[in-house]
């Protein structure tokens, strides 16, 4: 689930850190270089793709 409380673009990052325990700022990092380094940007589309699949968590 996306998050709603530390959401920098969209929260998607941010829930994937909460759901698997990592701080949010490693997972923008490594999704940044990983997006960056790939061949294409494919990681951008897959970012925008889990923004829209994703359920915002609700509080």
């Amino acid at each position: 689930m996306r998050s709603s409380n530390d959401k920098l673009l969209g929260g998607v990052c941010a829930g994937l850190a909460e759901y698997f325990d990592f701080d949010p700022v490693l997972v923008r990092i490594a999704y940044a270089f990983l997006t960056i380094f790939s061949a294409g940007f494919p990681g951008l589309l897959l970012y925008i793709v889990m923004w829209i699949v994703m359920p915002e968590k609700k509080y």
